[in-house]
């Protein structure tokens, strides 16, 4: 994902991106199938209906018109009961019916003597137009019947595929190393969750059975045309042809909109939720109006982009509207000719006018599916790119196993060396022992390492060159979820989850009481804000600003103290309280820290005076060792960070 301020590329592997789309459906391969077979049947049967239509017509035309033929002429001259007089005044209008209009003749033929006119009275074939009409009925109702189950059945299945991949982003999620976030936006992740997921399910439901269904009519109405008359036929298609051509022209320019659109969207994604996370920050700085044009620069931005998509797109409609108008036109006069000529009859007119109109719709679908289908292949390569991102490497092989229960707590650093990317290293040679038991307070000067060392710990990172040993098995050998569930961590970014206080403190675990949770936010001292709430234990909270960054630390210190991991990190822990809160927070971890081998990181040097061991960094080595007696006395780097606190 480009950040703001790049070039977006063109990208794209259309084919290619489809390809992986419909790869994925496999599991849905019966039922879409199904689902285009009913497309397909519908189609057929439409395609049957107007020559049924055409039928009908003829027959209700032939029942409006006199009944004169050849045969009937000489019924009516043998007739004996019809006088001289008035067979005379039949032969001389039949004479005289070429310079007549249609409405004069019929006019004449009314006024007729009844004997003649009974002869040539217009008859219906009703049984023959009743049977078209139960057949007509019966095709139009099937038709609807197929299309109702396939639009049912392909709206089950875009929303399970939605649903399958929201579920394998959210598993990938957590298969993905921690660069992966430090490198990308929340916005952009979220914006593909989302907005990329809803366009490939939507418009696969839109397109799918779509596309195939005029594919169908498409070719069908071309055979039933030329079935038909093969004249009409080439009008019909001529007439249409330039619709090919501007189709074709505007889809070539469209996609690449379509694409911009995706990625523009996912940048404004992004910006909106880091400026909203940092709002507070935002408004005290003033940077609100900086801020906005930032937001109308990717907003104006993805509204060209949208535009011009979206314009392109909607273009297709009146454009191939215009084309089946001018279809039209063109087979009424051409059929008109024919019919004069006695070529066909008038309802193969009426049976055109429908093949048209089912040779040109498809043509505005086809090219609304084909639309829908780049904007598909725009928003699933993003999807399809976050899946195929590079995961953590897998551990299934792993045998080696340490129980929580059984861990001495013996920790070795051995040369350990890392960078974040080759051309920097951040720890450049770390070596230390920690016995089972102790508290390690690390510390040292911004930028030193000493986050990098937890992260390194917890096998968030894989280091560079050298090893870790917990009692004595190398992190190399053992799987990054045994690994956690030795650690229990407190870090400087609180975390609350939109839940209950109790659920929040006891996350991911189910063996835990009330009362062991009372008791655990009594040593932390938390207990009192948690009576306040109207619900105790079971309020609501969130990670909103309705909690103080304080009482938000408190309650993830209170989790750590339900944690029976045999390791602890307390990672800035008290950074969010005041001074007199620090002071009972700091009595508290020494109780949780009591048995536990942990790792204290914090800028307060006066919260580690009591620390076993403190490790001095800087520039990612080790530069003192020591408890804090011995360090003052050294009078070195940790005497003048230590002191430092106290200058004014």
């Amino acid at each position: 994902m480009p950040r703001r301020g790049q070039t977006i590329e063109k990208s794209k592997d259309f084919s290619g991106s489809i390809k992986k789309v419909f790869l994925s459906l496999k599991p849905w391969y019966i039922v879409i199938t199904i689902s285009i077979i009913l497309a397909m049947s519908s189609a057929i049967i439409s395609l049957i209906a107007p020559n049924k239509l055409s039928d009908l017509t003829n027959y209700v035309t032939e029942g409006l018109q006199p009944n004169i033929n050849e045969k009937t002429i000489n019924n009516i001259m043998t007739d004996l009961t019809i006088s001289s007089k008035d067979k005379i005044e039949f032969s001389m209008l039949l004479q005289n019916s070429k310079d007549m209009t249609q409405d004069e003749l019929l006019e004449k033929m009314d006024n007729l003597p009844k004997p003649i006119y009974k002869k040539i009275e217009p008859t219906m074939n009703t049984k023959a137009i009743n049977n078209l009409a139960i057949i007509l009925s019966i095709l139009y109702i099937v038709s609807a019947i197929f299309s109702y189950i396939q639009q049912r059945v392909m709206a089950r299945v875009t929303n399970e595929y939605a649903k399958k991949l929201r579920t394998d982003i959210t598993e990938k999620t957590a298969r993905l190393p921690l660069k992966y976030f430090d490198n990308h936006e929340t916005g952009d992740l979220l914006s593909r969750v989302t907005n990329d997921v809803d366009t490939v399910s939507q418009n696969l439901n839109q397109s799918l059975a779509s596309l195939v269904s005029n594919l169908t009519l498409f070719l069908g109405s071309i055979i039933m045309m030329f079935a038909t008359n093969w004249i009409m036929a080439i009008t019909g298609i001529v007439a249409s042809f330039i619709g090919f051509i501007f189709m074709f022209i505007i889809l070539s320019k469209s996609q690449k909109y379509f694409v911009l659109r995706q990625q523009q969207l996912g940048d404004l994604n992004g910006y909106i939720e880091e400026m909203y996370s940092g709002h507070n920050v935002i408004t005290t700085y003033n940077g609100v109006e900086e801020t906005n044009k930032g937001f109308d620069e990717l907003n104006n931005k993805l509204y060209d982009s949208s535009r011009k998509s979206q314009f392109l797109s909607g273009v297709m409609q009146p454009m191939m509207g215009f084309i089946g108008n001018l279809g039209y036109v063109a087979v009424c006069v051409v059929g008109a000719l024919l019919v004069i000529n006695d070529k066909i009859e008038f309802g193969t007119i009426v049976a055109f006018i429908i093949y048209i109109r089912l040779f040109t719709n498809p043509l505005s679908q086809i090219a609304q599916s084909a639309t829908s289908l780049q904007s598909t292949a725009a928003a699933s390569e993003r999807v399809f790119e976050f899946l195929d991102e590079e995961e953590l490497k897998n551990e299934d092989n792993f045998t080696k196993h340490l129980s929580v229960d059984e861990v001495k707590g013996e920790i070795v650093f051995d040369h350990v060396k890392f960078g974040y990317n080759e051309n920097r290293m951040i720890i450049k040679d770390f070596s230390a022992k920690v016995k089972p038991g102790q508290k390690v307070a690390i510390v040292g000067p911004t930028g030193a390492g000493k986050t990098t060392m937890v992260n390194l710990l917890m096998k968030f990172y894989d280091i560079n060159e050298g090893n870790i040993y917990i009692d004595g098995v190398s992190t190399k050998e053992l799987t990054r979820e045994n690994i956690h569930d030795l650690f229990c961590m407190v870090l400087q970014d609180t975390w609350l989850f939109d839940g209950s206080v109790k659920d929040n403190i006891k996350f991911n675990r189910k063996d835990v009481t009330d009362e062991e949770i009372w008791e655990a936010c009594r040593v932390v001292g938390v207990d009192h804000f948690i009576k306040t709430l109207p619900g105790g234990l079971n309020s609501n909270v969130n990670d909103s600003d309705s909690v103080s960054s304080g009482q938000k630390q408190l309650l993830t210190i209170a989790r750590g103290m339900l944690e029976k991991a045999p390791f602890l990190i307390l990672d800035e822990a008290t950074s969010n309280v005041d001074t007199r809160t620090e002071e009972l927070v700091s009595k508290a971890m020494d109780k949780l820290t009591e048995g536990k081998t942990s790792f204290i990181i914090a800028h307060r040097l006066s919260t580690i005076k009591n620390a076993d061991l403190i490790l001095v960094m800087k520039d990612g080595n080790i530069i003192e060792t020591g408890n804090h007696d011995e360090l003052m006395k050294q009078n070195g780097f940790y005497a003048n960070l230590y002191n430092s606190q106290f200058e004014m």
